[in-house]
Parts: structure tokens; C-alpha cells; sequence
């Protein structure tokens, strides 16, 4: 009788890179969240997106808070990706207009005087579903157009969703860092084309840069809300990533927001697609690749090619960065959809439940007490987790939920 195959284990490493002259941590600096966030807020669809606090989980597992950031409701788009994409075309056109973004709120963007002396660009992305969903909707509100490339193995329900934006979606068959550079490659080539990526590399930076700024809101409301409970600031913060974006926006917003005294920050990513473990693990500062095929149920993660302007933040401020196996997130989406009774329940994806996971199994599990130790997670320890995206794959979402499909 063969018995349950035993289940890969949460490799994890210790930041020991060299700290560089940390010249992209301005990106992220308090003034330019604040007017990320100010743009969010003249949206009529806009919302403080709820901070679940679970106390009873941290009581169970021997912590002293355990916040999660629910983007679930954010814009009725159950994630946070839109966040970035509108605010980087607000910047772009507000560029192009000789304005600041600032004088560029919701009600100006979508006026008719600003349609005639604007006109309309096409903006270009890649995605596995979240980013591409939210570069539609915000195109489709400002009265633009989008195309988006979705990596091979990406599901039909993501694809019809970002079509029901009004987008031309496809799925190819090459792998997420190829259809950024197909995405790319066909702005290059349309009049009035724009590619809107969360990934930079050389020579991409400014919009990216703009992107990470609009995740910015998410972090500053979750700062906010955190004070609402008296919790002063996190101790530790728990974040994600594919190719960085996400993380380098949290960990530089915080950096800037209690530089004298900044929470701990676990980055986490799919294990196969590593690629930010691996330059830590590496130690050398460089950037390391992954390529071909990355299957995961983290979707959002599946990215194997790193920001750059993110990975020069993470390497000067991050403490650990740890690989995850499925069953790390598949258990976070279970924990937090069926929480400690009198604990609020949270719909979480497979690419945002990983923290939950992860911070479970360090807490529960001995052969993790070294970095438990390192972490020093204990009754003291406030921890914020963000969950980035809701059920935006149903099927799956039931499959791992509700009939416990099992991942190793």
C-alpha cells in the first residue's frame, strides 16, 4: 500500500547580500503613496478594503497579532493588481498631458475635454489573470483601449474576465516572462502604444515605478487600520512575490514609514519560480533567472524574471526569503477560509494565502524552528499578511477548499 508521498519542504535564506546605495527606496517614499492613494480615493468605485484581524489564530499559534489585508473587495475586482495599473496610466497620460497626476483625478481622466486632448492609446501587458483584469477595467473606466497576453496553462475563467473589460485577451503558449516580451514587442510596433508591466528591467523603470507606487495604497491603509486596533506598527510583515513588485512597494513603503525602527519582512514565493530566493541564496546581490515552464497553483507568482527596481529594495531591506512548496498556500487558503471559531473568515486565492501557510507551518511545525527562532515569532510578535487576491480562480478555490485536493 503506498502511503502519502512525503511533502517538499519551505527552503528558506537568510538576506547576507551587500547593501547597495539603496537609490530606488525614494520610489517608494511617503509623498508619493500619499498621492497614489488620492487618486484611489477620487474613484467613485473606491474602499478602504477590510484588515481581518485574527486573534484567535494568534493565540493558536502562540503570536501576539495576526492582521490580513482582504483585497478580496477591492473595486469588485476581488484584487489588488488594479491598484497599480490605473494609477501608472493616470501618470502616463497626466505625462503625456504636461500635468502632475495630481490634477488628474477620476472625474478629469474621464471628462470629455481631457478624451479630446489626450485621444487614446492602446496599453499593452502580460499577466496570469489579476493584472491584465485590472489594466482592462481601468482602461475601460478611462475610455482606452488594452490588450493583454495571458502565459500558457492560464484558466479560461481568467481570460473571460479580463474580456468582459472590454480587452483583447488571449492565451499563448510560451511562459509569463516571454508573453511580457511579446506584450512589449507589439506596443513597440502600435501607434500610440504603451506597455504597462510590473516588472522592470533596464530601460522599462518609470512605469513600473508608477505601478509599485499604487500598491502603495494597500500598505498605507493597512498601516492605518493597524493603528485603528492600537497596534502601533507590525513587527513582521509577511509578503509575496512573482516578480518582486508587490514586495519591493510593501517593503519600501514600511522602510520609509518607521525607518528607525522597520518591521521584520519575509518575502515568500512559488518554488518554482524562485527567483528571488535564489539571488539571496546566491548572496552575491546578483539577479538570478528562472525559465520554462513553472508549474504552481500560485498563478500570480509564476514569475521567474525580477524587478529590478524592486530587487535593489528587497536586497538592502529584507531579513528572509523563502521558497514554498503548493501545500503552503493550499493550507493558508483552508486556515483562513476556516478560521479559529470568532475570527473573521477570509476568501483568500492561492496566491495570497502563502503567508498564512507559511506562518503556520513555521509556528506548528519543528523542522522549522530555526527560522521560527530567527524570526523571533513569538507572543510579541504582530504579524500582517497580505491577502492579494479572492477566489479569482472558482473551480480551483472549491477544489483545495472545499474537497481538500492535496499538493505536496
Amino acid at each position: 500500500k503506498g502511503g502519502r508521498k512525503k511533502m517538499k519542504e519551505i527552503q528558506w535564506a537568510e538576506n547576507k547580500m551587500p547593501k547597495t546605495a539603496d537609490t530606488s527606496l525614494p520610489v517608494m517614499s511617503l509623498e508619493n503613496v500619499a498621492k497614489a492613494r488620492a487618486f484611489h480615493e477620487s474613484f467613485p468605485q473606491y474602499s478602504k478594503t477590510p484588515l481581518a484581524k485574527l486573534d484567535h489564530m494568534a493565540e493558536h499559534l502562540g503570536l501576539g497579532g495576526i492582521f490580513v489585508k482582504d483585497e478580496s473587495y477591492r473595486f469588485g475586482l476581488n484584487a489588488f493588481k488594479v491598484l497599480g495599473g490605473s494609477f501608472a496610466m493616470a501618470n502616463y497620460i497626466a505625462k503625456q498631458t504636461h500635468r502632475d497626476v495630481s490634477e488628474l483625478p477620476y472625474a478629469v481622466l474621464t471628462s470629455e475635454e481631457l478624451r479630446k486632448e489626450f485621444g487614446q492609446a492602446t496599453f499593452f501587458t502580460a499577466t496570469d489573470g489579476n493584472h491584465g483584469r485590472g489594466v482592462a477595467w481601468a482602461a475601460n473606466r478611462l475610455g482606452q483601449r488594452s490588450v493583454v497576453l495571458m502565459p500558457k496553462g492560464s484558466t479560461r475563467t481568467r481570460l473571460e474576465n479580463i474580456q468582459k473589460e472590454g480587452a483583447d485577451a488571449t492565451i499563448t503558449e510560451v511562459n509569463y516572462d516571454e508573453c511580457a516580451r511579446r506584450a512589449n514587442a507589439m506596443a513597440e510596433k502600435t501607434p500610440n502604444g504603451v506597455m504597462v508591466q510590473d516588472t522592470a528591467w533596464d530601460g522599462y523603470e518609470e512605469i513600473p515605478s508608477w505601478i509599485m507606487q499604487g500598491y502603495g495604497t494597500m500598505a498605507s491603509e493597512a498601516d492605518e487600520q493597524l493603528r485603528e486596533y492600537g497596534c502601533d506598527r507590525p513587527t513582521h510583515i509577511f509578503i509575496q512575490a512573482g516578480v518582486g513588485s508587490l514586495a519591493g512597494a510593501v517593503q519600501g513603503y514600511f522602510a520609509n514609514r518607521y525607518p528607525d525602527n522597520p518591521p521584520v519582512v519575509v518575502v515568500m514565493e512559488a518554488d518554482s519560480a524562485a527567483c528571488l530566493y535564489k539571488g539571496a541564496k546566491a548572496a552575491d546581490g546578483n539577479i538570478r533567472i528562472v525559465d520554462g515552464d513553472m508549474p504552481t497553483i500560485m498563478a500570480g507568482l509564476a514569475c521567474g524574471e525580477p524587478n529590478t527596481i524592486s530587487w535593489d529594495i528587497l536586497k538592502n531591506h529584507v531579513s528572509v526569503f523563502t521558497s514554498c512548496p503548493d501545500w503552503v498556500s493550499a493550507r493558508g487558503m483552508r486556515m483562513l477560509a476556516a478560521p479559529v471559531k470568532g475570527d473573521p473568515q477570509v476568501t483568500s486565492g492561492e496566491s495570497g494565502a502563502v503567508g498564512m501557510g507559511l506562518l503556520s507551518a513555521i509556528m506548528e511545525q519543528d523542522k522549522y524552528r530555526e527560522l521560527r527562532s530567527f524570526l523571533k515569532l513569538d507572543e510579541t510578535a504582530k504579524v500582517l499578511l497580505f491577502s492579494t487576491e479572492g477566489d479569482t480562480d472558482p473551480e480551483r478555490y472549491k477544489e483545495i477548499v472545499w474537497d481538500g485536493k492535496q499538493y505536496d
